[in-house]
């Protein structure tokens, strides 16, 4: 009997690591299989789409912008990205509007003239009188969701003809938002390109402009597009 119990206190080491190395085996197994076996379709799909939103971000990241000198309206800073126009800006200086470029996309625009060509050529046909379109495209991805409707709707309004702050709002589902439309278009980040000026109030006066001139840059656009300016009161700043 002594001999059995010694033997037996003996012999446990050795077999609880007997059944420990088992276990280490069968867990290394399991683990080989899975990683043999990969991500399910749906982790998958869920990396992929983190992927696209990152490369996304990255693209975004990517702005270019040039002065465009001399126009009627005085010069405008224009900053492009790989999707469309970021901003229009009537300065008042360069450092100006990088910084607020910079603080609305979180990016840093990069003086680049070649990438601003189009936008810049089409600017200044559009406010010398030579077109009544423009078929830039623009990138509003910094924008809330709302100011991106209100700007979308901006954009239909056609060339030569006007719409009300409350017109908009209806257009968008929020006929109570006049107050909100005509803030989120004083912060239009692309004007003339989305035509805010095309916006007026519900008493036909022109209310505002965010752009350099106020008012009178406004009434000079409207002009220049042949809107019915006899229709409209006289704004007030």
């Amino acid at each position: 009997m002594k001999r059995r119990s010694t033997y037996a206190r003996e012999s446990a080491p050795h077999l609880k690591h007997t059944r420990a190395s088992s276990h280490g085996d069968a867990l290394t197994k399991a683990l080989d299989r899975l990683y043999a076996a990969g991500p399910g379709e749906a982790a998958t799909a869920h990396a992929r789409s983190r992927m696209r939103q990152a490369l996304g971000v990255e693209r975004r990241s990517l702005l270019y912008y040039d002065r465009v000198r001399g126009t009627p309206v005085g010069d405008l800073f224009v900053a492009v990205s790989e999707r469309g126009v970021v901003a229009v800006d009537f300065g008042p200086s360069e450092a100006d509007f990088l910084r607020k470029v910079q603080r609305r996309t979180r990016a840093a625009p990069v003086h680049a003239p070649e990438q601003v060509t189009e936008a810049a050529r089409q600017l200044r046909a559009y406010l010398a009188g030579e077109r009544k379109n423009l078929t830039l495209p623009t990138d509003l991805g910094a924008l809330s969701g709302f100011q991106r409707q209100v700007l979308l709707a901006a954009a239909k309004v056609p060339c030569g003809q006007v719409s009300t702050y409350g017109q908009i709002a209806r257009r968008i589902g929020r006929p109570r938002s006049a107050r909100a439309v005509g803030q989120a278009l004083g912060h239009n980040p692309v004007p003339i390109l989305i035509p805010c000026h095309r916006v007026v109030a519900s008493d036909g006066s022109l209310a505002g402009y965010s752009g350099r001139g106020g008012i009178k840059t406004k009434e000079w656009l409207l002009r220049l597009e042949g809107a019915p300016l006899e229709r409209l009161a006289p704004g007030r700043a």
